[in-house]
């Protein structure tokens, strides 16, 4: 998966877990959950959508690591490539 397609299966990801936010602009680099104010149980189905969406394993000790979009494509956009080679 490229970035774009990463970003559109994030996207899709959230809106699972707040189909409120459907049409709002989310800035890639502002922390998810500050931006659609979303709480950490929301947060945590958000991650579990992405790892059903991607196959891309998790570990808890990653959330830090993935508060906003862009971080999220970054990390996941690692994890895809080294799950290919």
């Amino acid at each position: 998966m490229n970035a774009v397609e990463l970003r559109d299966v994030l996207l899709s990801c959230l809106l699972e877990v707040a189909p409120e936010i459907d049409g709002i602009e989310i800035d890639p680099d502002v922390d998810l959950r500050e931006q659609i104010d979303i709480d950490s149980m929301d947060f945590l189905n958000f991650l579990t959508a992405v790892h059903e969406s991607t196959g891309v394993d998790i570990p808890e000790a990653d959330y830090p690591k993935l508060a906003t979009l862009a971080a999220c494509v970054r990390y996941l956009g690692a994890r895809v490539e080294a799950e290919d080679a």
